[in-house]
């Protein structure tokens, strides 16, 4: 069982930056692979980066790469998404999931966090 909650969420306004952690409870974090995704008011659930579960390897969405970077601290159980260059339709709520498999596809993750706000004002 992983516990998984978002913080680092607000109001920024376009071209700035904000770090998203996700802190995940229980011993087997490093075990897990994470991701990010967000969901936008009427809009579906879409896929923004992951990490394995060493860190070595990373996936981004087209639509952030090269403004966003993953990460993770094993020893802290926490996983950062650092977003620069923020564009007003980066506004959602983000969600860190985990799964013990690194994925794209949201339906596979088995764990999810409740979700932080990011607001990015024109």
């Amino acid at each position: 069982q992983v516990q998984l909650v978002e913080s680092g969420g607000g109001l920024v306004q376009a071209g700035g930056s904000l770090r998203l952690s996700c802190a995940a409870s229980g011993r087997t974090f490093s075990s897990y692979a994470m991701g990010w995704f967000r969901q936008a008011p009427g809009k579906e659930r879409e896929f923004v980066a992951a990490i394995s579960w060493s860190g070595g390897s990373t996936y981004y969405a087209d639509s952030v790469k090269g403004r966003f970077t993953i990460s993770r601290d094993n020893a802290k159980n926490t996983v950062y998404l650092q977003m620069n260059s923020l564009k007003p339709e980066d506004t959602a709520v983000y969600y860190c999931a985990a799964q013990t498999a690194l994925t794209t596809i949201g339906e596979e993750y088995d764990y999810w966090g409740q979700g932080t706000q990011v607001t990015v004002s024109s």
